[in-house]
């Protein structure tokens, strides 16, 4: 009895075993039909989504062109477009930020006329919108007072103050007197910007005509405008020769280009190594104007003066340097210490540097070949200097219209030029029609019909010291010299 009560309890457990296996196979095949109908209905749901985007064929082909021809089509179309609209983006980016440029530079007009250029400009209401603005600011400048135009001129800069004061001779105290530092120019550059002084040409304060027999004419400029509070000024540079003199004076040797052909300066350190950079005044301005495009008119720069006698630039060009005939003892020394000097080369390289200067804005003057003294010259003198001039230094620079007195010398008084005045006759008929002379006034302008003068304002030495520690201070209109002289010039000699 026992026995097949046993029997019973083991069936009926192996019966319940089985049961309970059925059901775990069922629910796991649920799980796995659940999984399947959730994978299926996305994959519905995706293939729906994709077919509502599918042009119908008659709109993808008119030719009858199957669905895989149609989509690479499609794809070809949009890179197509792609392609075009990237160049009008840029070139509508790049209009953009050279009129901002322009802008920038008061050059309103020119600004306004690169948009007009962009393709769709007049539908583009961003491009409308920049137009109406430079228009606006155009409208609103006003006319430059030509009777309020100063000029201010430099001569080379002292990099190195320790080497250029240093001694007691005569070098040293022209220094002193008549020269700049690096320091104070950079000074003088920001407070003149800061008190609203924009930098124009001293050509831009005229109009210039020319008869068919080449009589030149000039009148004011009355389209020289600028925004109100700010205030012209024309700048210039005396002897940019880098004489033999100026050798270990701490001033830099000469102007070289850099690597992407821009005018900078070489430089000889107090021991004796050789570098390049910022060292002197087209540098330091070019890199200043570069930050502050507002600071010059147009992209105006300033006018080099330039001698002869020594050669240009800091380069060896005067003929004297290739025939060996009447030579200084500098140069004679200079000669020597440089045995595979070859002059034709020298010239060459000199107008290279020359050419690359005025490409960045910079224009050259006459300072006379032998910076000679042109109010006391005999007209002889005056005749052979202008020749030298013109055979040995033009020729390099490009010729030139305008002669910066050297000594501060003038062909007359403060008096109009007349046709009586031999000098100004042979100068005129050199082709020399602008004049400028040394003036400490703040304003000295004579426009006239058939040559323009100005008076120039040093900002060196001298005027600096004085203006600090002298009873009459000449340079308050443009800067606080307190502010601008160097703490390391301790004392400027007498004239």
């Amino acid at each position: 009895m026992s026995e097949k009560m046993d029997k019973k309890a083991l069936k009926k457990k192996k019966k319940k075993k089985s049961m309970v296996m059925k059901s775990v196979v069922l629910i796991l095949l649920l799980v796995v039909l659940a999984v399947c109908i959730f994978f299926l209905a996305k994959t519905l749901k995706k293939d729906q989504a994709q077919g509502s985007t599918q042009k119908p064929d008659t709109e993808q082909s008119q030719d009858g062109a199957d669905a895989t021809d149609d989509t690479e089509t499609g794809d070809d179309a949009s890179s197509d477009a792609q392609d075009t609209a990237a160049p009008a983006t840029d070139a509508k980016t790049t209009a953009m930020e050279q009129a901002e440029y322009l802008a920038a530079t008061y050059d309103y007009d020119g600004a306004i006329e690169t948009l007009n250029g962009v393709e769709g400009a007049a539908d583009d209401p961003e491009i409308t919108a920049k137009i109406a603005e430079y228009q606006a600011t155009k409208d609103s400048c006003v006319p430059v007072n030509m009777d309020e135009v100063t000029h201010i001129f430099y001569h080379s800069l002292i990099v190195d103050p320790d080497r250029g004061f240093a001694g007691d001779d005569s070098i040293a105290a022209g220094f002193k007197q008549w020269m700049t530092t690096v320091d104070e120019f950079n000074k003088i550059t920001q407070a003149m910007y800061d008190n609203g002084y924009v930098l124009v040409r001293l050509r831009d304060l005229v109009v210039e005509t020319t008869d068919a027999d080449g009589t030149v004419h000039f009148t004011p400029n009355t389209e020289l405008k600028l925004p109100a509070g700010k205030k012209a000024f024309v700048m210039s540079l005396d002897d940019l020769s880098y004489y033999h003199s100026y050798d270990g004076r701490g001033i830099a040797s000469k102007i070289v280009l850099d690597e992407n052909g821009k005018p900078t300066c070489e430089y000889v350190q107090a021991d004796g190594t050789t570098v390049t950079g910022a060292y002197d005044c087209v540098p330091l301005l070019d890199q200043f104007i570069a930050e502050h495009p507002d600071a010059s008119y147009h992209g105006a720069k300033g006018m080099i003066a330039l001698t002869g006698y020594d050669g240009i630039l800091g380069y060896r060009t005067d003929i004297a340097y290739k025939t060996h005939e009447n030579l200084t003892a500098d140069q004679q020394a200079w000669l020597d210490a440089h045995p595979d000097f070859n002059w034709d080369d020298e010239c060459a390289e000199a107008k290279k540097v020359a050419d690359a200067i005025k490409d960045d804005g910079w224009e050259f003057a006459s300072h006379t070949w032998g910076h000679i003294r042109i109010g006391d010259a005999s007209m002889e003198r005056i005749q052979t200097d202008t020749q030298k001039w013109l055979e040995y230094v033009a020729p390099l620079v490009g010729g030139t219209d305008t002669i910066i007195f050297a000594h501060g010398q003038d062909l007359a008084d403060w008096h109009d030029y007349t046709t009586d005045n031999e000098k100004f006759n042979y100068l005129s008929s050199q082709g020399f029609h602008f004049y400028c002379n040394v003036d400490s006034s703040q304003y000295f302008l004579q426009i006239r019909d058939n040559y323009v003068r100005q008076g120039r304002r040093n900002l060196d030495g001298y005027r600096l010291w004085n203006d600090v520690h002298g009873d009459v201070n000449r340079t308050s209109d443009l800067f606080d010299a307190s502010q601008i002289l160097d703490p390391r010039r301790t004392d400027v000699p007498a004239l």
